[in-house]
């Protein structure tokens, strides 16, 4: 494949020498209250989508906004300088989390601002790790190589959500119906982070997902605890036995077939990660813990990146009000999420999920199943061509080389562009595990921002070149 001629220097050039610019148009777009999840900012998040889409439109994209039965897509797409060069698919998501508590906000959380936190500066805003100023990385290198040479050395494409932070129920429709427009060679997903603020990565793998919500009823009503108790079934005492029942004194486990087709991490991937310099208690330190409590004799990053998990995640039932009920309630409730790594089948794991229950449930009691989404592991091969371009790009910008680590969550999208669209997803991303995503007080380093566009242009250049 011939390199375009297309060079990098100048686009690096003008990345630096337009920070101010690229933080205002960053900021334009966190101060849109693009709350998914609350029907009350709809509004708002149109505006995010059309921002996008205008903006996009701007440096010479044929960009639009696609209505769905939620929230809008935003799908813009870009030629390459020649017939001969990849063609990508960047995906960035423009809703954010709700703000609730707005007491724990040091500032406005929709006014954004660069201040200096523990001698760092940082750019403080909902929004500003998750999603915007990852997204706006990609758009601003974009940015410089249409200032530069007046193209961009890949074919692009862009599709921006608007759900992800509450669910992403019109993206599978959406791809299903769009899938031509939107298959690409390579997807690229920015919603990730780095191993440290000095040593960029590379995901190459994340783990599946299976979400189960049980019930389990027993009596009519709730129950007089004096006079009932001790002869009426608590469904709190069998709720709690199930899912107590589900791992062992060593950590495994124990629902039948839960381990089928889980393989091994190799020896030479465990000694990478041990390189790495990640201690127990350096992975729980900063949550005020001390001591794993998955499966015994792994080390934290092999437990979150490559065992599968069985989690209670809440548990609901009886009286839970202020002061003292004495009942024995009619119903209690647990959801349950299991992490899955590769080998591992969705379908099967919920199925025999149920059975593990079905079986620990009284003859007089009851018990009702609700799912909460599913997907398998994914893992890309860390000696793919797009891993080692980026892994190279990534490491020329970087203090540190690159790193190729694990995911111990789940993004679904990227199961949906394999099975949907039949692409690999090249995972890269610049937040950090302090950037507070989710909670009051989220922040975006601005290292991440300024060197995130950089990094974004050298792979851009690196995957044209390959």
């Amino acid at each position: 494949m011939t390199k375009p001629a297309l060079s990098l220097e100048p686009v690096l050039d003008t990345l630096d020498t337009s920070v101010d610019d690229s933080i205002e148009r960053l900021f334009s777009l966190l101060r849109i209250r693009s709350i998914s999840t609350d029907p009350a900012y709809k509004d708002d998040c149109r505006a995010a989508a059309n921002w996008l889409t205008e903006d996009l439109a701007s440096i010479g994209f044929d960009a639009s906004v696609r209505d769905t039965d939620g929230h809008p897509m935003v799908v813009a797409h870009h030629e390459g300088p020649s017939d001969d060069v990849p063609h990508v698919l960047f995906y960035g998501h423009y809703d954010v989390q709700p703000v609730d508590p707005l007491e724990l906000w040091h500032d406005d959380p929709f006014d954004p601002k660069v201040k200096t936190v523990d001698g760092t500066e940082v750019i403080s805003a909902r929004g500003a790790s998750d999603d915007k100023g990852q997204l706006m990385t990609f758009v601003e290198a974009c940015r410089a190589y249409k200032a530069v040479h007046g193209a961009l050395p890949c074919r692009v494409s862009i599709l921006f959500e608007g759900e992800e932070e509450s669910g992403s129920p019109s993206l599978k429709p959406f791809l299903k119906a769009n899938a031509e427009e939107l298959k690409a060679d390579v997807a690229l997903v920015c919603d990730t982070g780095m191993w440290n603020a000095e040593t960029p990565s590379i995901s190459g793998s994340l783990r599946g997902l299976v979400g189960e919500e049980i019930t389990i009823h027993a009596a009519d009503r709730d129950l007089h605890s004096g006079y009932f108790g001790g002869a009426a079934a608590n469904p709190l005492h069998i709720l709690s036995a199930v899912l107590a029942a589900m791992h062992d004194e060593t950590g495994r486990v124990t629902i039948p077939h839960f381990y089928d087709g889980v393989e091994e991490v190799p020896a030479q991937q465990l000694e990478s990660w041990k390189a790495l310099g990640m201690t127990d208690e350096d992975f729980l330190g900063e949550i005020g813990l001390k001591h794993p409590s998955g499966e015994r004799g792994r080390s934290v990053l092999e437990l979150t990146w490559a065992r599968p998990t069985a989690e209670v995640n809440g548990m609901t039932g009886g009286y839970t009000g202020e002061g003292f009920k004495t009942v024995i309630p009619a119903k209690a409730s647990a959801k349950v999420s299991f992490r899955l790594v590769a080998g591992q089948d969705p379908q099967a794991i919920r199925d025999n999920f149920r059975a593990f229950v079905r079986a620990r449930i009284p003859a007089d009691c009851s018990v009702e199943f609700a799912e909460h989404g599913a997907g398998p592991a994914n893992i890309l091969a860390a000696d793919s061509p797009a891993v080692l371009a980026a892994k190279a790009a990534l490491s020329d910008e970087w203090p540190q080389p690159a790193a190729v680590i694990g995911m111990g969550g789940s993004i679904p999208i990227v199961g949906d562009f394999k099975r949907m669209l039949g692409m690999d997803s090249l995972l890269v991303g610049f937040a950090l595990s302090d950037d507070r995503i989710h909670s009051p007080n989220e922040k975006y380093n601005l290292a991440s921002f300024t060197k995130g566009q950089r990094s974004w242009a050298r792979i851009l250049d690196a995957l044209a070149s390959k």
